[in-house]
């Protein structure tokens, strides 16, 4: 079905019909449609405006959204099909990029060929791929029509999508495209959680293992204690000495005792939370770095489980 340039002026429903048609409480001859596909496919919804427009159980996996109007208000009812992109490893230049489930507009996929991806449907002969910057609006209005829906989780897709737009189009400044860059490799736009548990795992081990190293001083320092005492006074004095870094080769600080140390002081960090250790000068600093960007991207892991769950 192709509603473009459709004019609707009352309300419009566009629905799959699971059961077979009836005439005359007869059910009508579909010999005709045997082998054929059953579901029902919209071709494109340019130039129509979706105010007044419901789509319930249809497939909209090669329907062009360019050029619609009120798209934020299209209400898509039941189970509607889009295109899925590409999963598992695919080449971008001599790049593997690895694709995780989500769905796509058709026209991403038309733009994503033209650019030389793997695996995607190249846009018809007779048509151009869309531009990116109109793009991102189409995924924008999608994505709020589902949160006006209550349908946060499915529209977390939509808003993968407008990033992805954003951090592609070369028309933005640099330090934004940069920024989305970090933000999409470091929690996928905060909405894939293994990425950024990923990262805090990594971060974690990195940090243990500088702890052990050079962090963790080579003997806990013990406080001294000196008093003077004049008559009847006394004055006491107590010097904690200055950590005393580890010496000797590498591997010889790769010990239980100074793993333990290291583990409790990084995962302290990760709450917010100080361990009480003395450390050297190299871990002072490991520990501040630690604080600052674990709990960030233990963060970003919850953001994206709560927006995959959220109702």
């Amino acid at each position: 079905m192709d509603l473009s340039d459709a004019v609707i002026e009352y309300p419009l429903s566009v629905a799959a019909r699971p059961s077979a048609f009836t005439s005359d409480r007869r059910q009508v001859d579909e010999i005709g449609l045997v082998g054929a596909d059953p579901s029902v496919r919209v071709a494109s919804l340019s130039g129509v405006d979706a105010a007044h427009l419901v789509l319930t159980d249809v497939d909209l996996s090669d329907c062009r959204f360019t050029g619609t109007f009120h798209l934020d208000q299209l209400r898509l009812e039941g189970r509607c099909t889009f295109a899925p992109a590409p999963v598992g490893l695919h080449r971008r230049g001599v790049l593997p990029i690895r694709w995780t489930p989500r769905r796509t507009l058709a026209e991403e996929h038309h733009w994503r060929a033209a650019t030389g991806a793997t695996g995607r449907t190249p846009a018809p002969s007779d048509s151009h791929p869309a531009e990116l910057p109109a793009l991102a609006p189409v995924y924008r209005q999608l994505r709020k029509s589902l949160e006006d829906a209550k349908n946060e989780p499915d529209a977390a897709d939509f808003y993968y999508g407008e990033m992805e737009m954003r951090r592609n189009d070369g028309g933005r400044p640099r330090a934004e495209r940069a920024l989305l860059t970090l933000y999409w490799a470091v929690s996928g736009y905060g909405l894939r959680a293994s990425r950024a548990l990923g990262w805090l795992l990594g971060a974690m081990a990195a940090a243990v293992l500088v702890m052990m190293l050079w962090s963790v001083p080579e003997h806990d320092p013990k406080p001294a204690t000196a008093g003077h005492l004049t008559g009847r006074d006394i004055s006491l004095t107590t010097d904690k000495p200055t950590p005393v870094n580890p010496s000797g080769p590498l591997h010889t600080r790769l010990t239980s005792e100074r793993w333990e140390k290291s583990l409790r002081i990084v995962v302290n960090s990760v709450v917010f939370r100080s361990f009480g250790q003395d450390l050297t000068t190299t871990g002072t600093y490991t520990e501040m770095a630690s604080r600052l960007t674990e709990p960030v991207l233990l963060g970003l892991a919850a953001l994206a489980i709560r927006g995959r769950i959220k109702r």
